[in-house]
């Protein structure tokens, strides 16, 4: 295993829509992802998309777990059990509500940075796993949160072409710093879309 240089924001690679992946258990697909696990970990991650190890496939890897969640994070957009590290080929994405939730995202890609960015509260997304066999699961949550976030990867868009406002766009330092108390966090609700 290999831990992959990051892409970041600029690069062509996160710019253009990912190719299909025909056999998601060739050699080469097993090696990337497992050079992909190891990248997220050692960049402490909660997921990664293979165009940000410059790799312009349909692979996402993400993992949910509770100590993931943002501080802060309210309790319906928290852990979901069911986000254990998973690799998703090929994904599709269904979204279930109209119901929208702000959330402060990162990116690997978009490093020091965070932003409020607006997701779907419940989706469905299937696709293929490391074996072949088929995926389908529900999500909500910060589980939906990082399965939308990666799967935009693969269309070529990053979280900042998400935000409502760029206003809410910070350096991670300055969110620390300032927490939930800036001036456009009032007129954000969860329920907003």
């Amino acid at each position: 295993m290999t831990i992959r240089k990051i892409a970041r924001m600029g690069h062509p690679v996160l710019l253009q829509p990912a190719q299909p992946v025909e056999d998601p258990k060739s050699p080469e697909i097993r090696h990337l992802v497992a050079d992909m696990v190891e990248t997220m970990i050692d960049a402490n991650g909660a997921g990664l998309a293979a165009p940000q190890v410059h790799e312009p496939l349909q692979i996402v890897i993400f993992q949910a777990p509770p100590e993931r969640v943002p501080e802060g994070t309210e309790a319906d957009e928290a852990f979901d059990h069911t986000a254990p590290l998973t690799v998703l080929i090929n994904p599709r994405i269904e979204v279930l509500t109209e119901e929208r939730a702000f959330g402060w995202e990162g990116c690997l890609s978009v490093p020091g940075m965070r932003g409020l960015v607006p997701r779907p509260t419940r989706i469905k997304y299937s696709g293929l796993d490391i074996e072949g066999q088929a995926i389908s699961r529900e999500a909500r949550g910060f589980h939906a949160r990082v399965v939308c976030h990666e799967c935009d990867h693969l269309e070529g868009i990053l979280y900042p072409q998400r935000m409502d406002d760029l206003k809410d766009l910070i350096f991670e330092t300055e969110g620390r710093h300032w927490g939930g108390d800036r001036p456009s966090d009032i007129n954000k609700s969860k329920d907003q879309s």
